[in-house]
């Protein structure tokens, strides 16, 4: 045949799938739907508003519109960070002169995702400040924190947009008081402060004297600010070249002059596709990330749960989920492959192409270095953001927050008071556990796992009815108030791993009160299909916090309790597990019984027991 007549008789591709979704993207039998979506907004001119900051693309009411307008300075920042990474490479300088070779970055959710994600990436360079993040308030987690360095050569980050968020200026009350008691009146010389022109932290670092106060755009809300000042300051520190870092991200923006499609911007084409594939059930956007790069996930995470999880709707971020066989998961599962071009995943990549062959649908980006995580920062915020925008979601509030904040409040006035709510009963207990908050619907079963009478414990048997009312297209989150630590993160991703292969459900594994400023505005906004699971244990000290009548302790007990009440009045499935044990040792314990309940070697799936 000539090459005429094969030209003739070849079906013509749709431009949509030529400009680029065939080239990271294998989205199957979804592929014709998510084109069809990219065609419309084309026609709706979608590219060009969006660069231009349309509100109307979130929210036709005008209220709303305005406060929108006044958070995408994001999308025009990286002009004015490129001239400005001058001044916090000299900033740096100057600490690094001043014997400084700690920063400790004080902050929680968008203030203080990006800086961990840079440390735990780029680690330090040689004769930089040795950057850590504290954003828990367990009191463990504190005192760790004050004791990895001197007091005396570590530099503490203050940051919070609004300057009045309650565990940033708690742990800044706890560090000032103690290097105001070695220092005097030159503590401030040891703070900086990163926040929003007008915030009670500006008075308050002016007061205090602090070293600097860096003045993030008010018109960028804390989680698309990780390329603005509240990133870029402690990538700075960390020695990391943030001038390639903005420029790598730069190359996002559209080119001056030219016709804005939004077939042709891979920003905006993942969106499309993420918006597409989660009206069609795929919600689940499950990251399997190189080694290299796979902190990114915890800022991806938030992003994407606290800007979509609205309205009964949302896309639910699976972050350090170990990566399964097909008949493992549900039909609500979108894969995102990202790697470095030099990584060494071909186990990965091989069970990806598994999962693609099963009919799910896989994304892949790859990274020339790890430096193009700036990039992929721009990449996803735009994404997130047209994810929304199809959804006609506004993608820069997160309207119910502030309910757990307000519990958390009205608890902490009644337990310094030793009111009503401090004399809290279980609802069973047994072997160093107590349950709270049981739904009244979830009794223990007459068997488990074959066992007559279950596992033998009133507690296990209750927590495992609770897990078998999972059903497909559900997700267990466990919500942990624990000191972090590297056996609690084993211990959580095994048994993660155990429910979804047993149960085919999406899982994630928080920390709190960190996650209550990520994924906790999905738990509570968007759809109603999440068990959650949260676990507290007894702290082995406390930690008073100056100027407050109560010390940590107490404010991470009315903040699990505040997101219980705001998770119950919703009726969310929920379920508390207080350990009256070591952490660790319990964790194992829920973990055997997870094991014993849900046997690996099992092929069939237990019954599902909850019904929509």
């Amino acid at each position: 045949m000539s090459p005429a007549k094969r030209r003739a008789t070849t079906p013509q591709r749709p431009p949509a799938e030529r400009s680029g979704f065939e080239r990271w993207a294998s989205l199957g039998s979804y592929l014709p739907s998510v084109i069809n979506q990219a065609a419309l907004l084309q026609k709706q001119n979608f590219a060009a508003r969006f660069w231009a900051k349309d509100p109307t693309l979130w929210s036709d009411d005008p209220q709303t519109g305005r406060a929108i307008a006044n958070r995408l300075g994001w999308l025009s920042v990286l002009p004015a960070m490129r001239d400005d990474c001058g001044m916090l490479r000299a900033f740096t300088d100057e600490v690094r002169r001043g014997g400084f070779t700690h920063a400790l970055l004080l902050g929680m959710g968008g203030s203080s995702l990006c800086p961990e994600v840079c440390r735990r990436t780029f680690g330090v360079a040689r004769g930089y400040l040795d950057l850590a993040v504290l954003d828990s308030t367990d009191p463990a987690a504190v005192r760790n924190a004050e004791q990895r360095a001197p007091l005396d050569k570590t530099l503490f980050l203050v940051a919070t947009k609004s300057g009045a968020t309650t565990e940033t200026l708690c742990f800044y009350r706890y560090f000032f008081d103690k290097v105001r008691r070695r220092a005097g009146e030159r503590a401030g010389e040891q703070f900086v402060a990163i926040t929003d022109p007008g915030s009670p932290l500006v008075r308050m670092a002016a007061a205090q004297r602090f070293r600097r106060t860096f003045l993030n755009p008010s018109d960028i809300g804390g989680r698309y600010s990780a390329l603005s000042y509240f990133g870029l300051l402690p990538a700075a520190l960390l020695g990391i070249d943030i001038e390639t870092l903005v420029n790598r991200a730069a190359t996002l923006l559209p080119p001056a002059g030219s016709p804005l499609q939004a077939g042709q911007d891979p920003a905006i084409l993942l969106g499309i596709a993420l918006a597409e594939l989660g009206r069609q059930g795929r919600d689940k956007v499950t990251f399997q990330l190189a080694a290299e790069i796979a902190a990114f996930g915890c800022w991806a995470e938030q992003l994407i749960a606290e800007s979509t999880g609205k309205q009964g709707r949302g896309l639910f971020p699976v972050d350090g989920e170990p990566l399964g066989k097909p008949p493992c998961y549900g039909r609500d599962r979108v894969f995102v492959h990202m790697r470095l071009r030099s990584s060494r995943d071909s186990a990965a990549t091989r069970q990806l192409r598994m999962l693609q062959k099963a009919g799910h649908p896989v994304l892949r980006i790859e990274l020339a270095d790890r430096l193009d995580l700036g990039r992929e920062f721009f990449r996803w915020e735009i994404a997130t953001a047209v994810a929304a925008a199809v959804w006609k979601i506004n993608a820069f509030d997160e309207p119910n927050v502030k309910e757990s904040k307000d519990n958390t409040e009205r608890l902490l006035g009644q337990l310094t008071r030793g009111g009503r709510a401090a004399r809290e009963k279980p609802v069973l207990r047994g072997r160093g556990m107590s349950l709270f908050g049981v739904p009244p619907s979830v009794s223990a079963p007459k068997t488990v796992a074959g066992r007559k009478g279950g596992i033998g414990n009133p507690v296990g048997d209750r927590l495992l009815a609770f897990l078998r009312q999972a059903h497909e297209g559900d997700y267990v989150a466990l919500l942990a108030y624990l000191a972090p630590s590297p056996p609690i993160d084993r211990a959580f991703s095994q048994i993660r791993r155990r429910l979804r292969d047993r149960l085919g459900v999406a899982t994630s594994a928080g920390y709190g009160p960190r996650y209550l400023h990520s994924t906790g505005q999905l738990h509570k906004g968007g759809p109603a299909n999440g068990l959650f699971l949260e676990i507290t244990a007894q702290d082995s000290i406390d930690l008073p916090i100056p100027e407050l009548p109560y010390g940590f302790s107490l404010l991470k007990q009315a903040q699990a309790r505040g997101d219980q009440e705001a998770l119950e009045s919703r009726a969310r499935w929920f379920l508390r597990l207080h350990l009256d044990i070591k952490a660790e040792a319990g964790l194992l314990q829920i973990l055997r019984w997870v094991e014993t309940a849900f046997p690996e070697k099992s092929k069939a799936r237990p019954p599902l027991g909850r019904k929509r």
